[in-house]
């Protein structure tokens, strides 16, 4: 990100939005929040989570907050003209998940941007550092990068016989090349070789997809992304009907059918957004807002998958796992 030559437009667009909100509060003005998502359905988990966050904090939706929604379905090219929309409207602070970078979702740095879903931000020039953003981004992480190692790990202790891994990708997020070097290095320290990739960049190439895809893997691993979270019921029956071991970066996978999910719970990322939103829409900066990590995590084993796949878990995973769906 364009850190040194913007620093005095981002402190400048950055006191310009704190005077708005203050100017809006002594206004009566409503605010509006911008929600650019790439899903298509405004009652997704985890947006019904992102309300209740609102909701405990005061906030009624139409009659002093209002929440504009903007959807991807699926198809990344309609990112920039979507944030544009909200841009226009204007919206107070947008909170962005899966179809931007959120960088790219306000070029002018004016705007507030909390996103729930960030991916190594230092490293990706989002942010100074995670205690103290500085610019005009700031959120809650899924560390993704760290658990994608502890998935295959899991994968494989759960399936002893595996000895070759698939990984379903989409390569437009900035975070997949990471993640999927990270699952090449769990692989190769776990002795199963060259990890194969099948790539889905759009809900169409998704849809396209045939469960040969994966022929010759003993497994298959699914790199966390936003296209894929929103559509897992999908991503799910495909696999599963390649009748193979997996598994999958988020416990809703396995509400919906996948055989298990490890990582960060979603849903609790964007209850703990809305606090964000209601701090800048007080008049707080996002870069001085610490970036957080996340506090919950799910392991989940769906046996009601295993027995209609035909497929049996070791025993001793079931020590470690947080529930099990039967």
């Amino acid at each position: 990100m364009r850190r040194r030559s913007v620093l005095i437009a981002g402190v400048v667009g950055l006191l310009f939005a704190s005077e708005r909100a203050i100017a809006q509060q002594t206004s009566g003005k409503i605010p509006r929040v911008g929600i650019l998502t790439i899903g298509d359905n405004e009652r997704a988990a985890m947006l019904d989570a992102f309300r209740e966050g609102l909701r405990d904090l005061g906030y009624v939706e139409g009659r002093n907050v209002i929440l504009e929604f903007r959807f991807g379905r699926g198809d990344f090219s309609r990112g920039p003209q979507l944030a544009a929309e909200l841009l226009a409207l204007p919206v107070d602070v947008i909170v962005v998940e899966g179809i931007l970078p959120p960088d790219a979702v306000d070029p002018t740095e004016h705007v507030p941007i909390v996103s729930p879903t960030l991916v190594d931000p230092v490293e990706r020039g989002l942010a100074a550092s995670l205690r103290r953003p500085g610019g005009n981004i700031t959120g809650f992480t899924l560390m993704h990068a760290e658990l994608n190692g502890k998935r295959l790990e899991l994968l494989s202790a759960a399936f002893p016989h595996i000895t070759a891994v698939t990984a379903l990708v989409n390569p437009n997020p900035p975070g997949s090349r990471l993640g999927f070097a990270q699952i090449e290095t769990a692989s190769r320290s776990l002795g199963l070789g060259t990890v194969r990739r099948v790539e889905a960049e759009s809900l169409v190439a998704l849809r396209t997809l045939r469960p040969e895809v994966f022929s010759g893997a003993g497994g298959v691993i699914v790199v966390p992304d936003g296209l894929f979270y929103h559509y897992r019921r999908d991503v799910v029956a495909l696999v599963n009907q390649a009748r193979l071991p997996a598994i999958y970066p988020e416990r809703e996978y396995a509400d919906d059918g996948g055989l298990m999910s490890y990582g960060a719970n979603v849903p609790d990322n964007f209850r703990r957004a809305a606090g964000y939103v209601d701090l800048i829409l007080k008049g707080a900066k996002p870069g001085d807002l610490p970036i957080q990590e996340p506090v919950k995590f799910d392991f989940i084993v769906n046996l009601k998958t295993a027995r209609e796949l035909g497929l049996t878990i070791a025993q001793a995973m079931f020590a470690r796992v947080d529930e099990v769906i039967e």
